[in-house]
């Protein structure tokens, strides 16, 4: 079916996609298809052999619908052959082969073709036999991805050899391009992919190319293009989260703050990297300086990265703190490739610790019996929020005193209650000041005592006081003297108490000493140096022993170990005895428990080891006291106050009972240990602290062997830890320089040798150390004398501890040089900012020298050791000038009341920085007093009045202008440079000031005007001049032209500020919008005004009803007694009468605006509306709008004034000019008018008989909708004005009574001064048509001729265009000239025609003026129809007449029992004319199957409502329905005003004489001024040009008629022996339109045959008839009476006779009228026809013109070269400026000569 339909030619079935894309397979590469034949486009040969034959198949196939009938010719050389030719015929989808043969003769390459013909073309297929040879292929262009400078982007592109054999190739690029691989061997047929790396170093758009080189001799070459550009980078480091607050001024980069972070813990920030720029940003993260390991608590993970183009990548920054109470700082680089540029980032971070405090630092427990217990709460509690790990040093097992919890890890903000109990084991005074350490926290102290007594042993009661007074007492060395001793001094005045009840010296044995008190010493000094752990010791001891720590080693049970001997020295004045604390059940025993030791004696003690078990770990610390034998009992004790607490002795003692080779408990711990020290000064201790947590089931014991590293202290160095409790370490250690110092400590444990851990640690000293921004030098730009410059000094500290430094300025130089902040502290490795000011005192050269102390925390800045850097400032003191870049700066036009900005630019070209102060000095001129605007406020205001400007730079100043009155100002603005005295003080001007520019700006109003007005709906009649007065537009636009009143600018934007319903008034104009009158029910009379603002600035303007005024209020507030007034306006508003889209709008300078004015007439009443035009700051008019409404078939004239005043004349005219006042017919029917003849008469009686006033047409009929104008003419007798009140009748309507004025003047007295004479100018009204109606099919491209002054008899003709803008709408036009004034011929040439979408008609208007003086203004109607509705109603109107004529012969017979009936004969029909159209005759015989379309009838008035009872019954079925006659469509009127004056000639000669050559006057149209009155009242109009040249070629004589043939003859002669102008015609023969086809029309072949030549009708004799007559006898006398004259002279003689006869004829005849006229004419034409082909495109007026050489002419028999009758005339465009026409040549030309 598919085939078939194809072979039909018929449509092709619908197919879906699937279906299309199963049928239209995807083409083989290389075929092509052509014309439905799809072949390849060429057959190759390649590796062929001499002598052999190569055949090939060439496929065909048919690819189209249709069958395909094609022949082919043969290749037409002899090397490539195929079958004869014959005939192909291929069915739709069948395929052919060709088979072709090639027989090469020779090695070298051919090439041939073969030829398919088709009826619709030939198409033919390449043969080529090529040889063996070198080719690669790659892409011509490749284009890389745009990449970072210093970066590298990459791109691939196939390299493929297509030739025949293997090819080396070559690559040869210009950098920055790199090609991988560069070289390399290709098999044919292979592909190698090449990379192409870019790697430039600038930042430019590169475009290069590279060559590859090939062949045996690398003599090929193939070349690619390379393009790719670079671009710069640029990162933002960008600090996420909120700023830091503790960052202080002069800070480095952005600042990154960890804030305070836990010790050992690990915090990570992340910084966000902004890329800008286009391209992929590479960077990498550089550091000031590498730090230590143990330093380095930053780190970042990421050392390279790239971010994205235009992208952000997050770059992660760790901190891990390790020491407490340390401020951490470094700085992080951000540099991208090529280190052209880089971002600094600041890091600070701080560490905090636990901070752990004890509820109480001294608990007492009064004093017990022996044997009994007592127990307190302590607690302890964590302030931090880091964990603590806490431990008191304290057994617990062997101590009279315990704590429930003795270690233990407290958490964040939390407290724990503790038990402290005490068993005191002897009747003694017991005191043991026991360390609580912490973690990472110096250790807490608590002072534990209690006193025991016995039924034999009462020792005095120990209390908090004892141990206050105990610590001073050892700080003044009374505590090694007994109490009974110090009693006795104190009895024998050797002691005295001091105030605070403390033994003391007497100050004779003080020798003037100061008092010593007790001074507290730092926690881990006192812990660590005892005197026990350590050599050093803050106080001497009052007991020591001998061992602190001992090790039992292997002791197997039942045996023990040796004892261990034990000594302990008094080192007091007085008896000691040590009674020590044992637990008959622990197995370390020290005999004897108690012992007294004399006065510094020594006792020997023994420790013994009993286990109780094998296999087992055993540690213990035994405590002993010692105190003074006088304190046994209380009653040796005389003074309170010597009461000595006792000392503890501690010893800490180790065992174990495993057995050689049995394996120890293996320890399960976990060691926090740490890597370093914190640096120090040198000399100065350093601590750390150390957790070992016992994580197994089993206990651990510890022991730390400190003898290896004698430089580090640690404390304990032995013990024991029980399951899930911890041990803490403190280790000290005091480097001496900054050299790094390795310490190795080895932690054994479980006693086990295999079980030892080592301890690494690091100590070092670092000194002050202070780094100075460029070497110590500081150089300062040259500044101004008396002004200052800044700069930042970085200086840096490089030390790893904090520093203080002060800077110290020598007092010479306080005065020029000047640093803050000048003191200040720097954490470890930060680096601050400093600001140096430099203030000079002369211009001359500065050499400074200055120096920066440092100095640590508890150094004093003064300290000789304090290390001091120089520094030297260089700087140069110079003067200056500013300049402005602009001298004038004029801001133009300002609207009054706002603000113009622009910019300032000033200008320092010295080699200084400037400051600055400006002054403003303000002038004002214009239309106005000096003395008003002198006090006015200054109208200039500047951004900054002070600045400074940078050395060889420019300076911004912004401008703000805002004028106050609609003048001119002037700013004047001058400068004085400004010096400080001193860095801190005020600025000082200097008391010259320089004029540095002036400034100056117009304050303007905005102005709008009323520029086009056009009418719609019911006033579509109006014309637009009548419009213009209708609504008093040129009153309108003189006052928006002029300058508001203050009252007006009260409310300077619309707004809503009135409580009334009738707003107040602020304005003084008020103006009548008179919208004309139309009848009830009739089309909204509509107005459209065209707004432009003519002004220099934006206007925003408003059209204000009362509502929109009024302020919204609610009903109880609103004032409830309306006038009749408010009322009306209400219901107007109400029943929106008035309408005016759009309300509002802003128009820019030279900007236009359409503005819709409706009035609805739906009401029979006369409306008014005040309406408001407000133009923002500017003026506002109050509109009176006002519309009339009249009955349907009243009559009614619209009477827009009732005084009318006449253009004066001046008295004594001999011709006063005819003038006309119009009338509107606002109604629905032809208004009669009359006006009476009597109060003309009157006047004319006053003035002696003289007809002031006349009125030519004082009867007349007016149609609906339309303008009809009374012809006046008045004619003053004196100088004075005249007035006649004469009323209007009408018949069937209301009269109205006119006053008509006039005004006389002698114009011998008034001279140049008063010009009535003129008419007025075209500027009045618009003359091209800017509105168009929405939906407007056509436009005039002028609405309003204006003619001007002419004189009577003369002729003037306006060339316009009617435009179709539409598309695809041609047009219909048909021009009503209406009824004319007999003293004028008007014509419209065509005066109707058609108009193509897109085109335009040209039409001419002719006014030819009569004899009359007149003024002459006449509204021309053009209506214009589409074709398309007038094709349709004339369809319609057709189809209704056929139905008309149907009906008028059919009828319909509905009586269904006629034949039932039979006797009463059916009534007989009625006529059409009675019963109306659409009643047809009803014959009784004759009926129709069909019925009939419903009869026709005009159109029906619409039923009114039915009433109640008639919408109850509906109407019957039977009803008639009728067939309206088809209406024809509404036509588009077009309105061409056109005015114009005549002026007699003699009154024209006065006063516009030189205007008068500009007129051409037309004598036949004196002659025929009767015929023409006679034509006008025939036809209705004045006769037209044609028909008066016509009447004067008529009556012209014969001689006259030839004269005009001979001419015509001549020029069509010259046309035809033109051989360029045949060559003309023939071209424009053979373009698409024929522009020139009326020269070979047929009338054109008998009209250059027919009449004779000029010349030949000079050269034949003169006829008898001719008016060149011989008097008889003339010659014969000459004869007779003269000599014998030779023949050849005698010819002569006759020629130059003949010669000057007719020249005279043609001089006589230029002379005539009708000749003259007949030029006229021609000229006319060729004029309107270049017009119109320039409108058209098809002429270039303005270009330049063309010279074109012509034979030489040869001068005929009887004519002359050049003859006084021709006349020339340039044509072309003059120049606008006089100046500019100086060069002829540059003036487009038309010469035209006839």
């Amino acid at each position: 079916m598919l085939a078939q339909a194809r072979a039909r030619g018929g449509p092709e079935p619908a197919r879906g996609p699937r279906q299309r894309a199963a049928l239209s397979p995807r083409r083989p590469p290389g075929r092509a298809a052509r014309w439905g034949i799809e072949v390849a486009a060429a057959l190759r040969w390649r590796g062929w052999e001499l002598g052999q034959e190569f055949p090939k198949l060439l496929a065909l196939k048919n690819v189209g619908a249709r069958t395909q009938r094609l022949r082919y010719r043969p290749p037409a050389t002899r090397f490539f052959s195929t079958v004869f030719p014959q005939p192909i015929v291929l069915s739709p989808g069948m395929s052919l082969t060709l088979p072709i043969v090639f027989r090469p003769l020779e090695k070298r390459e051919y090439k041939d073709c073969i030829c398919f013909e088709k009826p619709e073309g030939e198409f033919s297929v390449a043969l080529r036999a090529t040889l063996p040879r070198h080719a690669l292929l790659c892409p011509d262009t490749l284009q890389l991805p745009t990449c970072a400078a210093y970066h590298f982007s990459e791109a691939t592109f196939p390299l493929r050899n297509v030739g025949d054999l293997i090819t080396i190739f070559i690559w040869e690029v210009p950098s920055p391009f790199h090609l991988v691989p560069t070289s390399g061997l290709l098999e044919p047929g292979a592909v190698c992919t090449v990379k192409v790396l870019f790697q430039p170093q600038v930042a430019l758009a590169y475009d290069v190319m590279a060559t590859c080189r090939f062949g045996d001799d690398e003599e090929q070459n193939r070349m690619i293009q390379l393009r790719a550009s670079a671009k710069y980078l640029h990162l933002v480091v960008k600090v996420l989260g909120e700023p830091c607050e503790d960052v202080g001024p002069g800070g480095i980069g952005d600042v990154l703050c960890f804030g305070a972070v836990a010790v050992g813990t690990t915090i990570e920030a992340k910084v966000e990297i902004c890329n800008p720029s286009t391209v992929s940003a590479p960077f990498r993260i550089e550091r000031a300086r590498e730090p230590l390991p143990q330093d380095n608590t930053f780190t970042c993970p990421i050392s390279r990265a790239v971010v994205p183009a235009r992208g952000k990548l997050l770059l992660p920054v760790r901190f891990s703190p390790q020491t407490v109470g340390v401020q951490s700082v470094d700085y992080f680089s951000v540099v991208p490739a090529g280190g052209l540029t880089r971002a600094v980032l600041k890091v600070m971070g701080s560490c905090k610790g636990p901070l752990v405090c004890l509820s109480q630092s001294a608990l007492g427990f009064n004093w017990l019996l022996l044997g009994e217990r007592s127990a307190q709460s302590l607690e302890i509690s964590n302030i931090s929020d880091v964990p603590a790990h806490y431990q008191f040093d304290l057994d617990g097992r062997d101590s009279v005193f315990s704590v429930d919890h003795p270690c233990g890890v407290l958490e964040g903000q939390a407290s724990l209650s503790l038990m402290v109990t005490f068993r005191p084991s002897h009747p003694i005074i017991y005191y043991r000041r026991v360390a609580c350490l912490v973690h990472h926290q110096d250790p807490l102290f608590l002072d534990l005592f209690g006193t025991c007594h016995s039924d034999t042993a009462k020792p005095p009661i120990l209390g908090p006081q004892h141990l206050a007074w105990y610590r001073t007492h050892v700080a003044r060395g009374l505590t090694f003297y007994p109490p009974d001793i110090l009693g006795t001094m104190l009895q024998e005045g050797k002691l005295q108490v001091d105030h605070s009840k403390a033994l003391r010296l007497p100050p004779q044995a003080s020798k003037d000493s100061p008092l010593e008190t007790y001074t507290p010493v730092d926690a881990m000094t006192e812990y660590l140096h005892d005197g026990v752990s350590s050599d050093l010791a803050m106080f001497p001891p009052h007991v020591s022993i001998s061992i602190q720590e001992f090790d039992f080693g292997c002791c197997l049970p039942p045996r023990g170990a040796q004892p261990l001997p034990l000594c302990v020295t008094n080192h007091t004045k007085g008896t000691v005895a040590v009674a020590w604390t044992q637990r008959p059940e622990r197995p370390f025993q020290v005999a004897p428990t108690t012992c007294d030791i004399p006065p510094l004696k020594s006792t020997a003690f023994r420790v013994t080891f009993q286990p109780p078990q094998p296999n087992a770990l055993y540690a213990a610390e035994l405590e002993g006291f010692a105190y003074y034998k006088v304190l046994r009992h209380y009653s040796n004790v005389e003074e309170d106050v010597t009461l000595c607490p006792s000392w503890c002795l501690t010893l800490r003692l180790q065992a174990h009972t495993f057995e050689p080779g049995q394996q120890h408990f293996i320890p399960a711990y976990i060691l926090d240990a740490p890597q370093t020290f914190p640096v120090v000064d040198v000399g100065t201790s350093t601590y750390r602290s150390a957790l070992l947590q016992n994580t197994g089931p089993s206990p651990l014991t510890f022991t730390m062997d400190s003898d290896s590293c004698p430089s580090v202290t640690v404390k304990p160095r032995s013990g024991y830890i029980v399951p899930g409790a911890h041990q803490i370490f403190l280790f000290s250690t005091q480097p001496m320089d900054a050299t790094p110092q390795q310490h190795k400590l080895a932690l054994q444990l479980n006693a086990c040798p295999q079980y030892t851990q080592e301890i690494s640690l690091e100590s070092s000293a670092d000194p002050p150390r202070l780094l100075l921004e460029g070497d110590g030098r500081l150089y300062f730009k040259p500044t101004c004398v008396g002004a200052s410059s800044t700069r930042l000094f970085t200086i840096k500290n490089c030390s790893r501890l904090p520093l203080y430094f002060g800077w110290r300025i020598q007092p010479a130089d306080g005065k020029v040089l000047a640093v803050k902040p000048s003191t200040g502290f720097l954490q470890p490795n930060e680096a601050l900012a400093q600001t140096w000011t430099f203030t000079p005192r002369e211009e001359t050269r500065y050499l400074l020298h200055t120096w920066v102390s440092v100095w640590r925390e508890n150094a004093a800045p003064t300290s000789p050791k304090s290390p001091r850097y120089l520094l030297r400032v260089i700087g140069e003191g110079a003067l200056g000038a500013i300049r402005a870049q602009e001298e004038q700066l004029d801001l133009g036009n300002i609207l009054v009341g706002s603000l113009q900005r622009c910019d300032l630019v000033l200008l320092n070209d010295g080699i200084c920085s400037l400051n600055y102060v400006l002054s403003v000095e303000q002038t004002i001129t214009g239309p106005c007093d000096p003395e008003e605007v002198l006090d006015d406020p200054l109208a200039l205001e500047l951004g900054h009045y002070e600045g400074r400007i940078p050395a060889r730079s420019k300076a911004i100043v912004q401008v703000t202008a805002s004028p106050t009155r609609q003048l001119h100002y002037t700013w004047a603005i001058s400068y004085a440079i400004a010096t400080p005295q001193a860095p801190d003080a005020t600025r000082i001007v200097r008391a010259t000031t320089v004029p540095l520019c002036h400034v100056g700006a117009t304050g303007v109003y905005p102005t709008i005007s009323i520029t086009d007005v056009c009418a719609a709906g019911s006033a579509s009649g109006i014309s637009k001049l009548h419009l213009w007065r209708l609504f008093c537009l040129d009153t309108l636009n003189q006052y928006l032209a002029r300058e508001p009143t203050p009252v007006e600018l009260t409310y300077s934007v619309p707004t809503r500020h009135s409580a009334h319903p009738v707003p107040p008034v602020h304005t003084p104009v008020l103006l009548d919008f008179d919208f004309g009158a139309a009848p009830l029910d009739s089309a909204p009379s509509m107005v459209i005004l065209m707004l432009e603002n003519q002004g220099t600035v934006p206007a925003d303007w408003a059209f204000l009803f009362p509502a929109d005024q009024k302020i919204d209020m609610e009903h109880w507030a609103e004032d409830v007694e309306l006038g009749p007034c408010e009322l009306h306006h209400m219901r107007v508003q109400d029943n929106q009468l008035f309408d005016v889209s759009p309300r509002a709008g802003h128009l820019l300078p030279g900007q236009e605006q359409p503005v819709q004015l409706m009035h609805r007439h739906d009401f029979l009443s006369t409306d008014c509306l005040p309406v408001l035009l407000k133009v923002s700051h500017g003026r506002e008019v109050l509109l009176n709008f006002v519309g009339m409404t009249v009955q349907r078939g009243q009559p009614y004239l619209h009477i827009t004034t009732t005084r009318h005043v006449f253009t004066p004349v001046a008295i004594g005219s001999p011709s006063p000019p005819k003038q006309v006042y119009e009338l509107y017919n606002g109604g629905s029917v032809p208004v009669c008018y009359e006006i009476p003849p009597e109060p003309m008469q009157r006047i004319c009686e006053e003035n002696f008989q003289h007809p002031v006033f006349v009125c030519l047409n004082p009867k007349g009929q007016i149609g609906p909708g339309t303008m009809g104008h009374i012809e006046w003419v008045f004619s003053p007798l004196e100088a004075r004005t005249y007035s006649v009140d004469v009323s209007i009748h009408v018949a069937g309507g209301e009269s109205a009574l006119v006053t008509f004025q006039g005004i006389g003047y002698d114009p011998h007295i008034t001279g140049d001064t008063a010009r009535f004479d003129t008419v007025s100018s075209p500027l009045v009204t618009p003359g091209s048509s800017k509105l168009t109606l929405p939906g407007q099919a056509a436009f005039l491209s002028q609405s309003r001729i204006c003619l001007g002054n002419i004189p009577v008899y003369s002729k003037t003709s306006r060339l316009f265009f009617l435009n179709n803008p539409s598309e695809d709408q041609p047009l219909s036009f048909t021009w009503h000239v209406g009824t004319g004034h007999n003293s004028a011929l008007l014509k419209i040439s065509p005066e109707r025609g058609s108009v193509l979408p897109g085109d335009s008609v040209p039409c001419i208007l002719t006014l030819q003026a009569l004899g009359t003086a007149a003024f002459y203004t006449v509204d021309l109607v053009c209506e214009v129809f589409s074709q398309q509705a007038l094709a349709t109603y004339e369809a319609a109107l057709q189809a209704w007449e056929a139905e008309r004529a149907r009906q008028a012969t059919e009828f319909t017979i509905t009586e269904r029992d006629l034949e039932a009936q039979g006797g009463p004969e059916p009534p007989a029909p009625k006529s059409a004319s009675s019963s109306g159209l659409g009643r047809p005759h009803e014959p009784p015989a004759v009926s129709y199957k069909f019925k009939t379309l419903p009869p026709i009838e005009t159109l029906r008035a619409p039923h009114p409502p039915a009433s109640r009872s008639q919408r109850g019954h509906p109407r019957s079925q039977g009803a008639d329905v009728w067939w309206a006659r088809p209406e024809p469509p509404q036509p588009l009127l077009l309105h061409l005003g056109m005015t114009a004056r005549f002026h007699a000639i003699d009154d024209f000669l006065a006063s516009f004489s030189d205007d008068f050559p500009k007129h051409f006057l037309c004598r036949p149209l004196k002659e025929l001024a009767e015929g023409a009155e006679a034509t006008a009242g025939r036809r209705g109009q004045g006769a037209t040009g044609t028909e008066c040249v016509l009447l004067a070629l008529a009556g012209s004589s014969e001689q006259e008629q030839q004269v005009v043939m001979d001419l015509l003859a001549m020029v069509i002669r010259g046309l035809l022996e033109d051989t360029r102008f045949h060559e003309a015609v023939s071209q424009g023969l053979a373009e698409p339109t024929p522009y020139f086809c009326q020269l070979r029309s047929e009338e054109s072949a008998p009209r250059a045959a027919g009449p004779p030549s000029l010349g030949s009708a000079s050269a034949a004799p003169p006829s008898p008839g001719s008016g060149t007559t011989v008097e008889p006898g003339a010659g014969e006398e000459e004869e007779q009476g003269g000599p014998e004259v030779p023949q050849d002279l005698q010819e002569s003689l006759g020629e130059i006779l003949h010669r000057e006869q007719v020249q005279e004829q043609k001089e006589a005849i230029a002379r005539l009228p009708a000749f003259r006229t007949l030029a006229e004419l021609v000229l006319e034409n060729t004029l309107q026809n270049i017009l119109h082909e320039a409108s058209r495109g098809e002429v270039v007026l303005t270009a330049r013109p063309r010279v074109i050489a012509l034979p030489p002419a040869t001068p005929r028999r009887g004519t002359s070269p050049s003859t006084p009758s021709q006349k020339s005339m340039t044509v072309g465009a003059r120049p606008e400026d006089p100046s500019q026409s100086k060069d002829p040549e540059d003036q487009p030309l038309i010469t035209l000569t006839f």
